[in-house]
Parts: structure tokens; sequence; C-alpha cells
């Protein structure tokens, strides 16, 4: 599949005459393509359907990405197709029907709190991976962060003290939201015994949420984790990282909280740092998260499953 991709970027950059940059933008798009078919096992072209491409496309909604993004993804994809089938690689362009529409696209659907807690459960806390990805499940469901925020969060956003986590949001947009007790001790444990285990000194910098190599964790990684941990948890329902963010602000609302505080939490209100402080002090949205927030208080536990 690579070598095939490369062809034909060859082919957009010399007899297309393509820009550089529209080349490279396309180089990503694919590359993006090409990893998500090598986790459903698809290595050969002919074996792609337009099932295929539908599920691609979903895929990168649920990683976060918006429409324009997704549009342009699609037609990287198309223009690959039709030179697949141009050069007999292909029998037929899988892609040749396929359109996104925003009226199309479903609403996340909700978990249960068990469901919540059955996943939240599944990561092995003894090794440092599982205790990052125990910390990063707990971090954006306590939260209601997007994946992309989530991700994007350092040490020093964390005030472990105060209870709190800035958050930068769409248009570089700073909010403080509270992090109930249970995340905050496997934020605690993990950054004590899980992420020294990961850090690379050339390459972690600040960043709270490592991958194995010591870098950034990627969204595309972020939905790996969860996905792995879903199955564990052996929920049969469709889960993504959006699923945790739409199921925190539905069980803060079901539980009694006020839809403006809610608002407020997960950024859709645009307003600054500041005028966090002006309309809504941080002790009552501390107060809210922890009365209405279903897992804000549970009894925690320590590595060895006793009592904390």
């Amino acid at each position: 599949m690579q070598i095939t991709i490369d062809e034909f970027l060859d082919f957009l950059a010399i007899e297309r005459n393509a820009a550089a940059n529209t080349v490279e933008s396309y180089r990503r798009d694919l590359r993006h393509y090409e990893r998500f078919l090598e986790s459903e096992g698809i290595a050969e072209i002919r074996e792609i359907s337009s099932e295929t491409i539908l599920k691609f496309l979903n895929f990168l909604g649920e990683l976060g990405l918006a429409d324009a993004s997704i549009g342009r993804t699609l037609s990287a994809v198309r223009m690959f197709h039709r030179y697949t089938l141009a050069e007999r690689y292909a029998a037929a362009d899988p892609s040749e029907n396929i359109s996104i529409s925003r009226k199309s696209q479903k609403f996340p659907s909700v978990l249960e709190v068990h469901e919540i807690e059955m996943i939240l459960d599944a990561p092995d806390v003894t090794q440092p991976l599982g205790l990052r990805d125990k910390s990063l499940l707990e971090f954006m469901y306590a939260t209601g962060a997007r994946v992309s925020e989530a991700l994007g969060v350092e040490q020093g956003d964390y005030f472990s003290r105060q209870g709190f986590v800035r958050i930068l949001g769409k248009g570089r947009k700073e909010r403080l939201v509270p992090v109930g007790e249970e995340a905050a001790y496997w934020m605690e444990q993990y950054q004590m015994h899980g992420r020294p285990a990961l850090a690379n000194p050339l390459f972690s910098r600040d960043v709270l949420f490592l991958n194995n190599r010591g870098r950034k964790l990627s969204r595309m990684g972020a939905w790996k984790i969860l996905r792995k941990h879903v199955e564990q948890a052996g929920i049969q329902k469709h889960v993504s990282p959006h699923t945790l963010r739409h199921s925190f602000a539905t069980h803060l609302l079901e539980g009694g909280a006020d839809l403006r505080v809610v608002q407020e939490l997960l950024g859709h209100v645009d307003i600054s740092t500041t005028q966090i402080y002006t309309h809504l002090d941080r002790e009552y949205l501390r107060e809210v998260l922890m009365q209405f927030h279903p897992l804000a208080n549970r009894k925690t536990r320590d590595l060895n499953g006793s009592d904390r």
C-alpha cells in the first residue's frame, strides 16, 4: 500500500505539477488512511470497499476533526482511488459515490455510569502504560475535555492542590475545570509511577500524557487506548472519545446540574479565563461537579486494590 501511495504522490508532483504544499497535505492524509487500513487488517487495494472508507471517515469524526478537514481527507482518498483505477491496481473505485454531510452525522451515544466504571476499571494499573491509560480515561470523563484538549494538557496546567486543570479549547480559549477526587488520585499515581517510566528527556518536555516512546500521545493513540479497554470491559456499544465527553455532560444534567454550569465546563461558552472568575466562581464550579458527577467522590483504591 505504501509503495502505491508513494507512486501516486510522485504522479501528483511530476505529471500533475502539484504544489509542494499540496503534495505534502495529500501525503499526511493518505498516511492516516494507510494506518487506518492496517488497523483494519487491510493490506491490498482490492480489499477496500465503500464501507471501509465510510468507516474511516467516521473514525476521523471520532478523533474530533472538523468537517473541513474530513472533507479534505476524503478528497485525497478519492484522488488516490481514481489513480489506482486508472493504473489498474483496482477494478473499481470504492470512493466514487461517497460524500459527507453534517445532517448524516449521528449524535454520540451515552454510556451508563456502570459502563463507564467498567471501562475505567479495565486498565492494568500495575504497569506504566496501564497507569497512563487509567489516568487518561479518568481525566477525560472527570473533565469532559475533548480528546485534543486532554492530549494538549501539560503538567504545569494541572493544579493538584487547588483541584483544577487549565484546558486550552477551541479558538485557543482557556477554561479552568475542576478535577474530581477519583481522577485526581489516578493522575497523581500516573505522575509518580507511570509517566517517569515513559518519559524521554529529548521528546517529552512537560506533556502530561505520553506514548510508549515518550512523545505526546496522538489522537489516534488515544482512540486505540479507549477501544482496547472498551473491548476488555465487554461493552458492545460504539464508543469514541467524544462518547466520554457526551456522557460527562449528560450524567451531570441528569443529576440536576445547571445547564449554564455544564456549558461552562465543556467550554461551549465563548468567554475568557477572567470571565470564569466573574460569572462563575471556581468553588461553585467545584461544588456542582462534586455534587452531581457520579464518580467525583467515589472511594479510590490503591495500586494493590485496597481502599485508600
